[in-house]
C-alpha cells in the first residue's frame, strides 16, 4: 500500500465530511425563517440527530421527535424523544416512532409550526406502511437488489406509505411546516429526498407500474392496487428549503486536495449508474494520466447503484474502489477511493474503500480470487484483506458520495 497516498485520502475524507456537517447550515437557515411561538421539532434521517441538536440550540420549541439510524443518537436532547430504527430496510421500530410523530402533529392548529428536519435515509426510517411490514421489507429488498436507482425506488415507496409523497404534510394540516432538507440525491429533487413527506409528488401511478414491470419485481395484488392510487399533487401548508448537497461535499474535497498540493480536476457531481462501472472508469482515468508528471486529483460525486448478483457484503463505494483496482494495478503513484458522507456504506460499518497500484497484486499474492469475490459483491472482505476499508463511524451528515483519483508526480510502474 502507498502509505503517503493513503494518508492523503484519509485527510481528504476527514476534511470533506467536516465541512458539510449540517449544524451550522441548519442554524443559518433558521436565522432566515420566522417561526410561530408554538414550534414542534420533527427530525428524520441519518443526520436527524445533529440537525435537531442544532435547532435545539437556537430556537424555542415545545417538544420534538428524532428518528434516525441505529447508533446515530449521541445523547439526550431537552424535550426531544430520540428513536433509532432500521435502514435501508424499514423495521418495527421505525413504524412505532413514526406513529409517535403522527400523534404529535395530527391535532395541531394553524397557530402551530412544525420544524421538519429531513435528511437521506428518511425513506426507510419514517414509515407508516399501507401493506404489512413483511411485504414492505420484501419489496424494499427487491428494489435495492435489482439495480433500480433511488428515484425509481422512491416512486414505489411513496405509494405504499401513509406519510411519503406529501402525505405527512396532509396529516399535519392546518399546522404550518418548515422543512429544512439535507439532500442526498443527485440534482436535489425535493420530492425524492427521503420520498418527499412534505412535497407534492412529481411521479405518477403509471411510472410506478412501469418500474415494477421493468425490473420484474414480484408483488401482491394489494401492492398493485396501491401503486395505481395517485399521490398528492398540491401541498398548501409546507415550505421546503435545501441546505446542503453533494456539490458542497465535492467542493470541500477539492479544497483539501489543493491544500495538499494537488491540481484538481472536477469531473461531475451528478454521477449515477453501476458502481463497479464507475470504478472502472476512474481506474481508466488514473491509468491515462499516471505518467503525466503532475500531482493531480480527479473528483466526482453522485449516487451509484449496485446490482446484486452475489451474496457477499459491501456497498456502492466499496464497489467503486474495487472496480478501479485492476485498472491501476502496478501504478505506484495512483490511488482511488470512494466514500459515503454518512459513514455507512451499504449494510456495513465502513464508509467506503481505498485501493492503489499495489492492491490487486497484493490480493492475488495472498491467494485471494479477486474476480470471484468481486462477482459475489463481496467488496467488504476484499478490502478488508488489504486494509482498504475506510471507516469513519456514523458522521451525523448525509449528502451522498464522493470519489477521488489521486496521482502523485512520479510513476514507477511495478
Amino acid at each position: 500500500m502507498n502509505s503517503r497516498l493513503k494518508l492523503d485520502a484519509d485527510k481528504i475524507t476527514d476534511a470533506a465530511i467536516k465541512k458539510v456537517m449540517p449544524k451550522e447550515a441548519v442554524k443559518r437557515a433558521l436565522g432566515e425563517i420566522k417561526l410561530s411561538e408554538n414550534v414542534y421539532i420533527v427530525a428524520v434521517g441519518k443526520a436527524a440527530y445533529s440537525m435537531a441538536e442544532a435547532a435545539s440550540e437556537v430556537i424555542p420549541y415545545k417538544k420534538g421527535i428524532v428518528i434516525t439510524k441505529y447508533d446515530h443518537v449521541k445523547g439526550e436532547l431537552k424535550d426531544i424523544e430520540c428513536f433509532e430504527a432500521g435502514h435501508p430496510i424499514p423495521d418495527e421500530n421505525g413504524i412505532k416512532a413514526t406513529e409517535k410523530v403522527i400523534e404529535l402533529v395530527e391535532n395541531l392548529s394553524e397557530k402551530d409550526t412544525i420544524l421538519f428536519l429531513l435528511s437521506g435515509g428518511g425513506s426507510a426510517l419514517f414509515e407508516k406502511p399501507l401493506v404489512s411490514l413483511d411485504e414492505l421489507q420484501d419489496m424494499t429488498r427487491q428494489l435495492l437488489a435489482c439495480g433500480a436507482d433511488i428515484n425509481e425506488i422512491n416512486i414505489i415507496r411513496k405509494r405504499l406509505s401513509a406519510v411519503k409523497g406529501g402525505k405527512f404534510a396532509e396529516k399535519a394540516n392546518p399546522a404550518k411546516i418548515y422543512s429544512i432538507i439535507l439532500s442526498d440525491i443527485v440534482g436535489d429533487p425535493l420530492d425524492m429526498i427521503a420520498s418527499g413527506p412534505t412535497v407534492p409528488d412529481s411521479g405518477s401511478s403509471k411510472m410506478a407500474i412501469d418500474i415494477i414491470d421493468k425490473y420484474g419485481i414480484s408483488t401482491s395484488d394489494e401492492v398493485r392496487k396501491l401503486l395505481k392510487i395517485e399521490t398528492p399533487k398540491e401541498i398548501s401548508n409546507a415550505t421546503n428549503i435545501v441546505i446542503g448537497s453533494v456539490r458542497e461535499l465535492c467542493k470541500a474535497a477539492a479544497e483539501c486536495c489543493e491544500l495538499l498540493g494537488y491540481e484538481v480536476c472536477f469531473l461531475s457531481d451528478q454521477v449515477t449508474g453501476e458502481a463497479r462501472e464507475v470504478g472502472k472508469m476512474l481506474g481508466a482515468v488514473a491509468a491515462s494520466h499516471a505518467g503525466d508528471g503532475k500531482k493531480m486529483a480527479y473528483i466526482l460525486g453522485g449516487e451509484t447503484v449496485v446490482h446484486l448478483k452475489g451474496k457477499g457484503l459491501g456497498g456502492r463505494n466499496q464497489e467503486i474502489a474495487c472496480g478501479a483496482a485492476q485498472g491501476i494495478s502496478g501504478l505506484s503513484n495512483v490511488a482511488v477511493f470512494s466514500v459515503g458522507s454518512d459513514g455507512t456504506d451499504g449494510p456495513t460499518d465502513a464508509a467506503g474503500g481505498y485501493v492503489d497500484g499495489d492492491t490487486y497484486e497484493d490480493l492475488i499474492g495472498k491467494g485471494i480470487s479477486f474476480a470471484e469475490m468481486f462477482d459475489d459483491n463481496d467488496c467488504y472482505h476484499l478490502l478488508e484483506h488489504c486494509e482498504g476499508l475506510i471507516k469513519t463511524g456514523p458522521t451525523g451528515t448525509n449528502v451522498n458520495d464522493f470519489s477521488v483519483v489521486l496521482i502523485d508526480e512520479n510513476n514507477t510502474a511495478t
